[in-house]
């Protein structure tokens, strides 16, 4: 029985709904007893507010807050970052491939929380790379863009958003009428998806006015996107998407970024049966990953040099992946974009699937 689980000290109400659920200012709370669970640690204290007179735990500020298999989620974060479906996860957790996905799913959203929490507070004062990581839902004929804004000296990734797009580039007469068949049914993806796309994830990016170098492709619909914030000022630098994609190439922190999500990625493999079938599972698996990225793993694993953190001086030394899962953080503390915070809710459409199951739990995240 560990000391420190009833020396626990309850930072503030889990209740959003309650005053004290943003500052405990004045809060107040007494302890209710314990309750036993089957897993790790069996005994869990529990509290009560003094003003709302709702019950609570520590298990509330607990990432895996209502998990019937907490211990799987430090090993699912890990696998996910190994290339590994769910099933496969599945299988070497002696589990459900359902348990695995709703794991998955709250991982991508605490990450989420974790990166707008802890992202830079100054502005920016490196050029910003961008491109967009071409990947598919669903099936082919359902493309998307994760549209990436990254940093050229530091290699952190302020920002992601993501695009649907239309089928593209060579098909036979049978998959053009497939696709007109498709479009007639489900309706056709908004043909200025990256230029709106690209726009949010700079604003992400940079979210009061300032001067910015950006550079990217020869892609027509960054300029437009750039051309959409009005008080920002660019100074936009192109290169040829033919050119080496060497370390000399001004577009390699951004090159590098898709070559990383294609290799970590199972979804992302050409020619996988291991593809998202939704595009809200894509951006959460993402999230997982810029999380890693961003935080724990060194620019070289051979050579070290620091993570993109660590380069931009927000943290002192890597982030273990223990420490990254260590606490729950709360939406309504956190305060997301409004883009992310549709990404956190699980209200990305995939047009093939009428149902798509959406975060409905109030207590839980």
């Amino acid at each position: 029985m560990s000391l420190s689980r009833f020396d626990f000290i309850p930072p503030h109400c889990p209740r959003s709904d309650c005053r004290y659920h943003l500052s405990a200012d004045g809060w107040r709370w007494i302890r209710h007893g314990v309750y036993h669970r089957r897993c790790e640690p069996r005994i869990i204290p529990r509290f009560r507010c003094s003003h709302c007179r709702a019950t609570f735990s520590t298990q509330s500020f607990s990432p895996t807050y209502w998990l019937k298999r907490p211990e799987l989620m430090g090993a699912i974060f890990h696998r996910l970052l190994a290339c590994s479906g769910y099933r496969q996860i599945a299988r070497e957790a002696s589990c459900d491939s359902t348990t695995v996905m709703g794991q998955a799913a709250r991982l991508g959203r605490h990450a989420l929380l974790y990166l707008h929490r802890h992202r830079p507070s100054r502005e920016i004062g490196e050029p910003l790379v961008i491109d967009g990581f071409e990947s598919f839902e669903f099936s082919q004929y359902h493309p998307v863009h994760l549209n990436l804004v990254v940093g050229a000296r530091s290699h952190y990734l302020y920002a992601f958003t993501e695009s649907e797009l239309r089928r593209k580039g060579r098909m036979k007469p049978r998959q053009k009428r497939r696709r007109q068949w498709l479009e007639l049914h489900y309706g056709r993806p908004d043909p200025r998806a990256i230029e709106t796309g690209m726009a949010e994830a700079l604003r992400l990016a940079a979210p009061q006015a300032q001067s910015l170098e950006v550079r990217s492709d020869e892609h027509d619909d960054y300029p437009r996107a750039m051309r959409r914030l009005r008080n920002w000022s660019f100074r936009h630098l192109r290169i040829s998407s033919r050119a080496a994609r060497t370390a000399r190439n001004p577009l390699f922190p951004v090159n590098r970024m898709d070559l990383l999500l294609r290799h970590n990625g199972a979804n992302h493999k050409r020619e996988t049966i291991a593809f998202s079938k939704r595009r809200q599972s894509m951006v959460e698996r993402a999230a997982v990953l810029f999380l890693w990225l961003n935080f724990t793993k060194p620019f070289s694993e051979r050579h070290g040099g620091g993570t993109p953190a660590m380069r931009l001086g927000i943290r002192e030394r890597p982030v273990p992946v223990r420490e990254l899962l260590k606490g729950r953080l709360f939406p309504e503390r956190v305060g997301l974009p409004p883009v992310w915070a549709r990404y956190y809710r699980r209200e990305v459409m995939t047009r093939r699937i009428a149902n798509p199951r959406r975060l409905r739990l109030k207590l839980a995240g």
